[in-house]
């Protein structure tokens, strides 16, 4: 059984976990350890995530199955990138543990997302995602989100990693 929970400010320390853990499995190789660990020390902690969930434009949801916390996603509402279409969602993180990747369940929280912002009269979705993450780009070109540019993410001062920038309209 799966469910998906909005999360609280009573949470954080389990969001930063959680956060944490998905990261270095699924980007933990993307860069030198010495700039993953640094990036993790600065974006990952207990007082990011209070801050970012202090705003109510940030939302959070946990995926549990079966009575587990198994991923969690991100989205930010009316967050437009550079030129683009007003009234457009950004899903800024959506991970899944590696050991539910073959239960479905990034697509049902990827699912849940999506309704959530054509709920909210979101136009669509757009997101960054590694271009050296095969799975995760079929995934996205899978749920209909079309390459539209690209962007370099700085994981530090001496590394980025390249990504797609994606579209999916509604």
């Amino acid at each position: 059984m799966t469910a998906i929970y909005k999360v609280t400010k009573n949470e954080i320390s389990l969001l930063s976990t959680l956060a944490t853990q998905t990261i270095i499995e699924s980007h933990g190789h993307s860069a030198p350890a010495e700039d993953m660990n640094a990036y993790i020390a600065e974006k990952y902690t207990e007082a990011v995530f209070k801050d970012e969930l202090s705003n109510p434009k940030n939302i959070y949801y946990f995926i549990y199955h079966n009575g587990e916390l198994a991923g969690f996603s991100k989205i930010v509402f009316d967050c437009p990138y550079e030129g683009s279409l007003q009234n457009v969602t950004k899903l800024d993180r959506i991970y899944i543990l590696k050991k539910f990747y073959d239960q479905k369940l990034g697509q049902q929280l990827f699912q849940f997302n999506v309704d959530l912002a054509k709920e909210n009269k979101q136009a669509g979705m757009w997101l960054y995602v590694w271009k050296e993450n095969p799975r995760a780009v079929r995934f996205y070109e899978k749920n209909g989100f079309k390459v539209i540019g690209s962007h370099d993410f700085q994981v530090s001062p001496r590394h980025s990693n390249p990504n797609h920038q994606m579209l999916l309209l509604f």
